[in-house]
């Protein structure tokens, strides 16, 4: 399926270093998209990252969650100038967050320490929790995290301090971790904050007209590990969908103000929206730089025919948190199912997709090395790679070194959604972090990778690939406006490239 053949890579990049080589294009030196997408821009909106991030001020989620499990969740974070933190964590049944379950106060003390070596553009950090309490907010809620903590003894030990469901008492905290008394149920109950552990900030300008642009503030904590039982000892190397600061936010934004008043005892309850049905057409694209985990930076690009259930897509990979030093380019091709409603994931709508052709262009001389020592029937076929030249690779069954097998099923979720400026998001399922692929039902996500937004045109032309250049993150309504053309950077000399697990 498309958005689930990310690979996930581990890059590591030895800065200052520089190759000399430049792929040109038509415009001297510039890499521009070919026209399938492509419109005037203007009005440039450059993302500013924070180096060292600011974390004082509340954070808030500007819409409802979706967690692996699933767990629908809306968070509310708060940093002060000496460095404790209050973090309120809203848990629901249901994917438009308007049935409160219960909430989390977690109360601690975050210490930033340096800049990642491990994910460029992030920060890393230590973190202790002081308090972690939970207000239930109906008995259900009550029955089902005592049955979560009754699966171990240690759990059972913990689920004795709760009170029985006869005698719940709306508002009433129940403490799960106390560091003054030194016991801790958060571990039976799977629950971390490792997410504190990698941080970025980064900030942009929204257009605002007539009163003119209005900042925008953006706070990227670390991922959550897929597989429950693996978050304990789980290491953030990627980022979760962005927290915005409650005093400059993106507007319209219906919840923020809902969401920024809200404590333990008063989750927030969003305002209801309408579903909407997935109709997979047309052409969507990434409206920024994406990382995933093990330190993989990419935007991607595709084209549904919804007529013959066919598929087209772009994976563009750099070695930049800015996405603008290019790695290489796979292009995919294939079909798919109809989808049927997810009865795991409410909202979510469940597809197969089969990946039945490849093609590779290495856009670095790292990895142009590196497969001109890969053996010629592992990719590709004989012959000398060279820089910027597209390969199909789908002769030899995919390209071993970059971990691409064809013919490849992967099962899928879906869901589409619509912003408050009323463009359309596509939201595609979120990739196993072992770096695995979702190739058996039960392997199927129940989470979302970050939205794919609906271009204006509709692309008619696939037989080549777009070159690369960075999206930017603008705010647009409709449809997105898909960038022209951006100067060539010097590439960066990337380190190594692991072999890659994603078809």
């Amino acid at each position: 399926m498309p958005a689930a053949m990310l690979p996930y890579a581990c890059v590591l990049v030895l800065l200052g270093a520089r190759t000399a080589e430049v792929i040109g294009t038509a415009g001297g030196g510039r890499l521009r998209w070919e026209a399938h997408c492509q419109q005037p821009l203007p009005n440039r909106v450059p993302v500013t990252a924070l180096l060292p991030p600011r974390l004082e001020g509340p954070w808030i989620s500007t819409g409802c969650e979706v967690r692996p499990g699933p767990e629908f969740l809306i968070r509310s974070y708060t940093f002060f100038p000496n460095r404790l933190f209050r973090a309120y964590q809203f848990y629901y049944r249901d994917p438009l967050c308007r049935e409160p379950a219960h909430s989390l106060l977690i109360k601690g003390k975050v210490r930033l320490r340096r800049a990642s070596w491990v994910t460029r553009g992030a920060t890393e950090a230590d973190y202790h929790l002081h308090k972690v309490g939970i207000v239930f907010h109906s008995r259900r809620a009550l029955l089902d995290v005592a049955g979560r903590l009754s699966q171990t003894q240690a759990g059972r030990d913990c689920a004795q301090r709760l009170p029985p469901a006869r005698a719940w008492l709306p508002g009433a905290l129940y403490e799960l971790l106390s560091a003054r008394a030194e016991w801790d149920c958060t571990v039976a109950l799977g629950f971390t904050m490792h997410e504190l552990s990698l941080v970025r900030v980064q900030s942009h300008l929204q257009p605002q007209p007539p009163t003119g642009p209005r900042l925008v503030e953006e706070l990227y904590l670390g991922d959550i590990h897929t597989d429950r039982a693996e978050r304990r000892h789980y290491r953030p190397t990627g980022y979760q969908r962005p927290l915005q600061s409650a005093l400059h936010h993106a507007h319209p934004c219906p919840a923020c103000g809902l969401i920024a008043r809200s404590d333990e005892h008063h989750p927030p309850v969003l305002p209801g929206q309408a579903a909407l049905p997935l109709r997979l057409g047309g052409q969507w694209i990434s409206p920024g730089c994406e990382l995933r985990p093990a330190v993989l930076f990419l935007t991607r690009l595709f084209t549904f025919h919804g007529h013959n259930r066919s598929w087209e897509g772009y994976y563009h990979h750099f070695s930049d948190p800015a996405c603008r030093q290019p790695t290489f380019t796979i292009y995919a091709a294939g079909r798919y199912t109809r989808g049927m409603p997810s009865t795991k994931v409410l909202g979510g709508t469940e597809l197969v997709f089969q990946v039945t052709r490849a093609r590779v262009t290495p856009m670095d001389q790292v990895t142009t090395a590196m497969l001109n020592f890969s053996e010629p029937d592992s990719c590709g076929g004989p012959g000398p790679w060279s820089l910027g030249t597209e390969r199909d690779v789908t002769a030899t069954n995919g390209c071993l070194p970059l971990g691409i097998r064809l013919p490849h099923v992967e099962y899928e979720l879906f869901k589409m959604e619509q912003d408050p400026l009323g463009q359309s998001l596509l939201f595609i399922g979120q990739r196993p972090t072992d770096g695995s692929s979702p190739d058996t039902p039960e392997k199927r996500p129940t989470s979302y990778q970050a939205p794919l937004v609906l271009c204006d045109r509709v692309a008619r032309d696939f037989s080549r690939p777009p070159q690369h250049r960075p999206l930017l993150q603008q705010p647009l309504s409709g449809g997105a406006q898909c960038p022209q053309g951006a100067p060539l950077p010097f590439l960066l000399l990337v380190l190594g490239l692991a072999f890659l697990e994603w078809l």
